[in-house]
């Protein structure tokens, strides 16, 4: 069957349209970032895609494309092998390499000749980078936000994560770059996304939004971890209405505690996160913090973090930052129960409507 070339956002156009997104490119390529839901088919894998560019480089373009071709046809066939024994006939794939030449030629190719009929994205990934990034900042001023805010420690990720359950459309930008967004808000054992996915990641979010319905979003700053928010993101969700939502401090406590469960059972983990605050609170108050967590007392250490470190610069930052910060209301939650994390969700949806 033929081969047909289509473009990025062709393909894209249509949750569903294909049975399997393949990307050709190696594991590395892949893992820094792909099209969503794609399956990595490596025609070559890392270390034959160095051997292959360097045959280029020191000997001839015959050799590297005799030795290339080899290779990715025993890949290919490894692939054929392992995924295709089930599949039918009217299986439909979008195949794509980095430009959208050779190694995802190659694949759509010995695909259209079992019979498969098979997209091939012209330009490749880099054609698809290309989209996102013109794309996102188009999406972000097509919807209007409502953003959540408060101190840290209030349950702005527990209430969207309600109004998400209770059908609202929610961008959590914490969850997609996998960091809860403050100095402690690694997440023991999970790597960030790469910059490149974490946009892939938030454009394919902004794509399934109805402009007609609010998004809620809580009020981050312009970095997550190590990612930094789409300057157009950041913008549209500081010109945007806010709802404050506030909870006693020792229920905050509470709340962070078990958010946090490190604090209690990784107390060296997170000792080396207040490290990360020696700059600007000195050796000596994280020292004494790092031997009050190692002595059991990590609840009051999560106390002092508040008042020394997170509480008094929130509002001179929010104030500056956030254009509508002065006449947002302000959502009370009783505790930090989920029942009245539940019912604060209610409450901020009611703010914003009334």
């Amino acid at each position: 069957m033929p081969i047909h070339a289509i473009t990025p956002t062709e393909a894209l156009a249509e949750d569903g349209r294909f049975d399997a997104i393949i990307d050709a490119r190696s594991p590395s390529e892949f893992a820094l970032d792909h099209i969503p839901n794609a399956q990595n088919w490596p025609s070559l894998d890392d270390d034959q895609r160095v051997l292959i560019g360097t045959l280029y480089k020191q000997v001839n373009t015959f050799e590297a494309k005799k030795q290339g071709a080899a290779l990715v046809a025993r890949n290919i066939a490894a692939h054929i092998d392992a995924h295709l024994a089930d599949v039918p006939r009217t299986w439909q794939p979008l195949v794509y390499c980095g430009r959208g030449g050779n190694r995802s030629g190659a694949l759509a190719t010995v695909l259209s000749a079992i019979g498969f009929h098979v997209h091939l994205i012209t330009g490749g990934y880099k054609a698809f980078r290309a989209m996102v990034m013109a794309q996102t900042p188009e999406r972000v001023t097509a919807l209007r936000y409502r953003v959540i805010a408060g101190a840290t420690g209030v349950g702005k990720t527990h209430v969207l994560h309600a109004l998400s359950t209770a059908g609202e459309q929610v961008l959590d930008l914490e969850a997609l770059a996998c960091h809860r967004s403050s100095v402690l808000g690694l997440i023991p054992g999970t790597p960030q996304p790469s910059q490149k996915h974490f946009e892939t990641l938030i454009w394919d979010q902004l794509r399934h939004f109805d402009p007609n319905r609010p998004v809620y979003i809580e009020s981050e700053s312009k970095r997550v971890g190590n990612l930094t928010v789409p300057e157009s993101l950041i913008t549209a969700m500081r010109a945007s209405p806010l709802v404050l939502m506030d909870m006693a401090v020792e229920e905050r406590v509470k709340l962070l505690m078990a958010d946090y469960s490190f604090f209690v059972t990784d107390p060296e983990f997170f000792g080396q996160r207040l490290d990360t605050l020696v700059a600007l609170l000195g050796h000596a108050v994280v020292n004494t913090w790092k031997a009050e967590a190692t002595a059991g007392r990590s609840a009051d250490v999560v106390a002092e973090l508040l008042s020394r470190h997170y509480d008094p610069k929130y509002h001179e930052s929010m104030a500056r930052n956030f254009a509508l910060f002065s006449s947002a209301r302000t959502v009370n939650v009783n505790s930090a129960s989920p029942a009245d994390l539940q019912a604060a969700a209610a409450d901020v949806k009611l703010a914003f409507e009334n």
